[in-house]
Formats: C-alpha cells, structure tokens, sequence
C-alpha cells in the first residue's frame, strides 16, 4: 500500500478510536456540504442580482433635426433605450450564474474532495488498524497457547518424576517446587 491510500498511523486501539471519530465527522461534514451544495443552487435561483438601467431625464436631442430627421432620431433613441435594458438585463444575468457557478463549483469541489479522497482514505486506514489488531490478538493467543502446552509438558514431567520417586520410596517433599523450573524463559 503507498501512502496514498492510508493514513500513515500506528495501529492500536486508541488510533482505531480516533480514526472512526474522524470518518464519522467526514461523513457529516460530507452531508452538510451536499446540503449547502443544494441550498446555494435553490437560494441563488430565487435572488438573483439585478441591474438597473439609469437614463438621463433630459432630452438632449429635442430639437435636432428638421423634416423627420427629429423622428427618425427619436426612433433611434426608443431602440437604442430598449438595447440598453436587454444588455443591463443580460449582464445582471451573467454576473448571477457566473457568481452561483463559482460557488458551485467550490462547494462541489469539497464535497467530491470528502466523498472520493478522505472517506475512503479513512476507510481503508480502519481497515488496515482492523487488520492489524486482529493480527496481533492472533499472534497473542497462539503464544499463550505455547505457554501453556509447555507449562502441560513440564507438570506431565514433574508428576512423572514424582510418581517414580513413590515407587522408589524416595521423599516426593525433595522435589523441586513447579514454579521454579525456568519459566522465566518462557515468556520470551
């Protein structure tokens, strides 16, 4: 495994412990980001920002221009007032989605970020504390089991020594005490 793929972490019981603290906070922390993700989207699509356009109350062209040129000038002016409005109105637009679409973005990135990096990183660092526990208890175990199956062997012995000892008619108080006879080896 590379050190990507977990956390670098000794195993034992308290790691384990702080480890599931951790993805259990990353999953919140992952709910609570998708909700925000969804609130920014249903706040934004309701109060967009808006631009007004500001005209000028005075008409500076009032008088320019004699045989329809005065029309043809007011014509202009009309189209030339409604294509400021539809520009006004497409930039208050495009400020609202660019706007709402970084902050998206941003909130998706971290969710993605929680969702597809760090919960799983955190899961298989469990995993790997698991395994590792896991093997150390079997480990634990089986020396126990050593122990005591040599513990067995050397009682059997002590027993048999003080059986032919009866039947020699030797003293059986001669001979040595069980826990005397070298267990300090076995243990390590």
């Amino acid at each position: 495994m590379s050190g990507k793929e977990k956390l670098a972490i000794f195993p034992s019981r308290g790691a384990q412990m702080l480890i599931k603290g951790r993805l259990a906070g990353a999953v919140k922390g992952h709910g609570l980001l998708k909700k925000k993700a969804d609130a920014l989207q249903v706040r934004f699509r309701v109060t967009l920002p808006i631009f007004e356009s500001y005209q000028d109350g005075s008409d500076t062209y009032e008088l320019a221009g004699l045989a329809r040129g005065g029309q043809q000038l007011t014509k202009l002016k009309k189209n030339f007032q409604s294509a400021v409005k539809l520009l006004v109105e497409l930039a208050s637009l495009q400020t609202s989605f660019v706007t709402l679409d970084e902050v998206i973005k941003i909130t998706n990135r971290r969710v993605n970020a929680i969702e597809h990096v760090i919960i799983p990183r955190l899961e298989r660092t469990l995993a790997y504390i698991i395994s590792e526990l896991d093997e150390l208890e079997r480990e634990e175990f089986y020396r126990l089991k050593k122990i005591q199956d040599k513990k067995k062997i050397i009682r059997e012995k002590a027993e048999a020594r003080k059986a032919k000892m009866l039947e020699a008619g030797k003293d059986v108080r001669d001979i040595a005490n069980l826990l005397d006879e070298g267990d300090e080896d076995l243990l390590f």
